[in-house]
């Protein structure tokens, strides 16, 4: 069975950001990701990791205004410069968490946006991370995300990411697959995991079509997590849905499937 990492962005948001480590130690989790760090001090947070035996897995580089709906910048072109100064501060993040997956957000362009020049920025701009990143041993990670939660994201299918992916040929740029964001866009998740295995870095997993508990809706992950064993895949899989409920009383799932 695979292991498990509680994203605690969306998950036990019932409570203070920092003390989401230790609901997700107490309910199971060996790991958690989350999608920013950057308003707590990475001593802060690396100190509540530890004093919970819990790793943290993943989060994101800093993905420009977020609250002015920016949803990353490595796809946008100008803003380079901004995306550069972003991959720093992730890796002195990730450097004091032990975090080994940093996720570049591509970002929303306009419909009249020249896709090709996009296409072009966003090639160069993780060429440029993944260098900075390799020499601590960190993945760069990009995801597609589907069009009904985020309209205007650059980057939608997983064809397309492993292209961009093999494009830039560098051993530490990998494929994020969000089992929700690709049931979402194509289906056929567990023949598109297989056809790609070697280029997915890490699995985030959500029911569909509602992004609750992974044990509701039309994705059979008994299956999925069955796939994901018989080819080997020994990464995490990150929890990455919003709850029904109180985050808690939602997790028989987890008891039946770890």
């Amino acid at each position: 069975m695979p292991r498990f990492a509680a994203n605690i962005s969306m998950m036990f948001t019932e409570l203070p950001f920092l003390d989401r480590i230790a609901a997700a130690s107490r309910n199971g989790f060996d790991a958690v990701e989350f999608l920013f760090p950057y308003e707590h001090e990475a001593s802060e947070i690396a100190a509540r990791l530890q004093a919970h035996g819990v790793k943290n897995v993943l989060f994101n580089m800093p993905p420009g205004d977020w609250s002015a709906n920016e949803r990353g910048i490595a796809a946008l072109p100008g803003r380079s410069d901004e995306f550069r100064a972003g991959v720093e501060k992730a890796i002195a993040y990730a450097k004091v968490l032990q975090t080994p997956n940093l996720h570049a957000m591509a970002g929303l362009v306009p419909n009249a946006a020249d896709l090709s020049s996009c296409r072009a920025t966003f090639v160069e701009n993780l060429a440029h991370a993944a260098r900075l990143c390799a020499p601590h041993g960190i993945n760069v990670l990009i995801e597609p995300i589907n069009t009904r939660d985020m309209p205007g994201y650059f980057l939608n299918y997983q064809d397309m990411a492993h292209a961009i992916v093999q494009e830039v040929g560098a051993p530490n740029l990998k494929v994020q697959m969000d089992f929700y964001h690709a049931q979402i866009m194509e289906g056929d998740v567990s023949t598109t995991f297989k056809k790609y295995r070697s280029g997915i870095g890490h699995i985030q997993i959500a029911g569909v079509p509602e992004r609750h508990e992974p044990d509701a809706g039309e994705l059979n992950y008994d299956y999925v997590f069955k796939v994901l064993d018989d080819a080997g895949y020994e990464g995490w899989v990150g929890c990455e849905y919003r709850p029904a409920g109180e985050t808690s009383q939602g997790l028989g799932w987890l008891r039946r499937w770890k």
